[in-house]
């Protein structure tokens, strides 16, 4: 791609490096560490599902009983393989009989080691067999069906009653949205579990299960027929549950995940070792299945100014780039978020933030960029913020944005009702067709407001992704140089669940899908 913002290649060179080098220091740590995450998405991706009779999960149940053996480090393929070889017994059905107590996985009789990884072979293949169809499936849907035009229309729903998101999700297909993101209960990233089962209480949202996730496919498949295009879902996979709630949406079929490398040790306080351990077979999961991943750079600017910290944004984005890449996530899956968030009171905002969503695309041209609406500067003036939406779609037409999150006109008042979202799709379609070619006819300026922009922070960006390379990612983020927030190596929530592999570690589930056709 040409740059029409006359940026520096080299500089461009000198940032990915440094963000690789930076990704690959942290790789180092994730490849020695499991987690009761990682172990319980294992179990579940071998056949394990379902709760006990006092509703606790059973990929709980038997990672719970594996730890309290002190047989973590062995890791859950082991200990389930070794249930399998010497009782004869299904995954699910060792689950079934830890939970009443007939079996403590870990005071079985140690069996063939080879026979134990031929047997959890077999089951992860059907698994990853299982999770290849579902990708056909949506490539045979888009390619007999249709799909939107790009950047596509991405709408939330968020009642809390899955029966009702539904019906929500289906009006909003209708009048033309192209992805629906159903918004999580609040603070389900901080559950060290995964709710079962079709829930109808949320707070804030509703939570993800893998029922919910089931309802929600099948209806937008069924409305997709009706309409005539593929409507995608999207859910979230940071928190606690990364991986699992990563291989529940393979599972079931979701296209899009939100899914970001720093997200949850920055703004839920989870510890950064818990999480990069959590992201990194998150991802896995994600890159097999053909689901894009949408990173949370836009939540920096909710904390930290848009105009001071949008090099932080390009540093993440670099960052996250990398590690999506080390788990097999190819660029086109990579939906790397960034935020329409300055002030809308700054004199030439609107030159700013063309700049950056420019530079964004020229940085990452495969990359459908994930662009998220105004939300901290909106009043609940509707007029007004109708309009800043609108500046909003213009640019992500005029920089090729991939998905657009589309902003409320109601942003600030209240959770959006129906009559809002159809105001701001067509709000979107209008201004993307009448100007969907427009950013193929502009030029910028020759040292002008917007490449002068857009050169500067790509400049602290590089400096800010130098900087990380010496100091390294984990002392950064302690000195808070992300969002303005400080956090502990060794604080935060979920470290108790973090622990050293054994030489005899094993996850069939890295290599099926990291070495498997694509």
């Amino acid at each position: 791609m040409e740059s029409k913002l006359n940026l520096d290649r080299g500089l461009i060179e000198k940032a990915r490096n440094s963000a690789k080098n930076i990704a690959e220091d942290v790789q180092k740590f994730i490849d020695k560490h499991t987690t009761v995450t990682v172990e319980r998405t294992i179990a579940r991706l071998l056949g394990i599902d379902g709760v006990d009779d006092i509703d606790k999960p059973l990929p709980n149940v038997v990672v719970d009983n594996i730890k309290e053996g002190g047989g973590l480090s062995r890791g859950a393929a082991y200990w389930i393989g070794n249930g399998v070889v010497n009782t004869g017994k299904t995954p699910q059905e060792i689950a079934e009989a830890v939970s009443t107590g007939e079996i403590d996985l870990t005071k079985l009789p140690a069996t063939d080691e080879e026979k134990i990884k031929e047997e959890i072979n077999k089951l992860a293949l059907d698994m990853v067999n299982r999770i290849k169809k579902n990708r056909e499936v949506r490539e045979d849907f888009i390619k007999n069906v249709g799909e939107g035009k790009k950047p596509y229309l991405y709408v939330i729903v968020a009642t809390g009653n899955i029966y009702e998101d539904v019906l929500q999700a289906e009006a909003a297909a209708r009048q033309g949205a192209d992805i629906i993101a159903v918004i999580r209960s609040t603070a389900q990233s901080l559950l060290d579990y995964v709710p079962y089962g079709p829930t109808t209480e949320g707070f804030g949202g509703t939570y993800a299960t893998q029922e919910n996730f089931r309802i929600m496919r099948k209806a937008m498949d069924k409305v997709g027929e009706e309409v005539g295009r593929y409507i995608r879902v999207c859910n979230y996979c940071s928190g606690l549950c990364m991986p699992e709630i990563a291989a529940m949406g393979a599972i079931e079929r979701l296209d899009v995940m939100l899914n970001d490398a720093l997200y949850g040790i920055l703004f839920r306080d989870i510890n950064m070792q818990r999480t990069f351990v959590d992201q990194y077979f998150s991802r896995v999961i994600n890159g097999y299945a053909g689901i894009i991943i949408n990173t949370g750079e836009d939540n920096y600017l909710t904390t930290a100014d848009a105009v001071e910290e949008a090099h932080t944004v390009l540093a993440s984005q670099f960052i996250n780039e990398q590690f999506a890449l080390k788990a097999g996530i190819p660029e086109e899956q990579m939906g790397l978020g960034h935020a329409f968030e300055m002030n809308p009171d700054i004199e030439n905002g609107f030159l700013w933030e063309l700049a950056q969503a420019q530079m964004a695309r020229e940085i990452f041209p495969k990359a459908p960029l994930k662009y998220m609406p105004p939300t901290k500067f909106m009043t609940g003036n509707i007029f007004k913020g109708h309009i800043q939406d609108a500046l909003f779609n213009a640019v992500s037409i005029m920089t090729g944005q991939g998905i657009q999150l589309l902003g409320m006109l109601t942003e600030a008042i209240h959770t959006p009702l129906l009559q809002d979202r159809a105001l701001s799709i067509e709000n979107a379609k209008y201004i993307f067709n009448n100007m969907r070619n427009l950013g193929d006819e502009i030029e910028f300026k020759e040292g002008g407001i917007i490449q002068q922009r857009a050169q500067e922070v790509l400049k602290k960006g590089a400096d800010m992704l130098e900087e990380i390379e010496k100091e390294g990612l984990f002392n950064i983020i302690q000195e808070g140089k992300f969002a303005g927030v400080r956090r502990s190596f060794t604080g935060g929530k979920g470290l108790e669940g973090v622990t050293v592999k054994d030489e005899k570690y094993f996850n069939p589930f890295i290599d099926l899908m990291l070495g498997g056709e694509r």
